[in-house]
């Protein structure tokens, strides 16, 4: 269990660089299977002077953005839900993230708040849900509140 009444959580732009972080570590990936994809239509296609896209095409273009999500999913819920609690960019500002009563994530709801994140939260409008960590009293955004979860200075 991690103390989590002394420990000071992490507020909103803390928070934004390490998504920023997270973002170029996951455009390693992204990058690849972009690179994949465009060297399959070109394969397949050739050039892109017909109007008419080929169900090949259309089949891995839906693939590729699976996958892409797919990868997001797991990076963020697998490394939040380990022991360090954290993604590479939340470690390297010295963050975590815990249950509200300093416990460790588990997958399952390290998953609920990843999909709360990029589901959620987004439908609130001016980004709200997410400038909440900026004004609530424990830095929590909407996605933390759904899912119970604090992001907070790791010891």
């Amino acid at each position: 269990m991690v103390a989590v009444d002394g420990a000071p959580p992490g507020g909103f732009w803390i928070r934004f660089v390490a998504y920023i972080i997270d973002a170029f570590v996951l455009l390693v990936p992204a990058t690849i299977l972009v690179g994949l994809f465009v060297g399959f239509v070109f394969l397949i296609h050739g050039s892109m002077d017909d109007e008419e896209l080929p169900a090949p095409i259309i089949l891995a273009a839906l693939l590729m953005a699976a996958a892409l999500i797919v990868i997001n999913w797991l990076y963020e819920a697998l490394m939040t839900s380990s022991p360090r609690g954290a993604t590479l960019g939340k470690m390297a500002l010295g963050l975590r993230i815990v249950r509200v009563d300093g416990t460790q994530l588990s997958f399952g709801r390290a998953t609920a708040r990843h999909f709360a994140k990029y589901m959620v939260t987004p439908m609130v409008p001016l980004a709200i849900g997410y400038i909440m960590a900026a004004f609530t009293n424990r830095k929590r955004a909407l996605h933390d509140i759904l899912a119970d979860t604090l992001v907070i200075y790791s010891s």
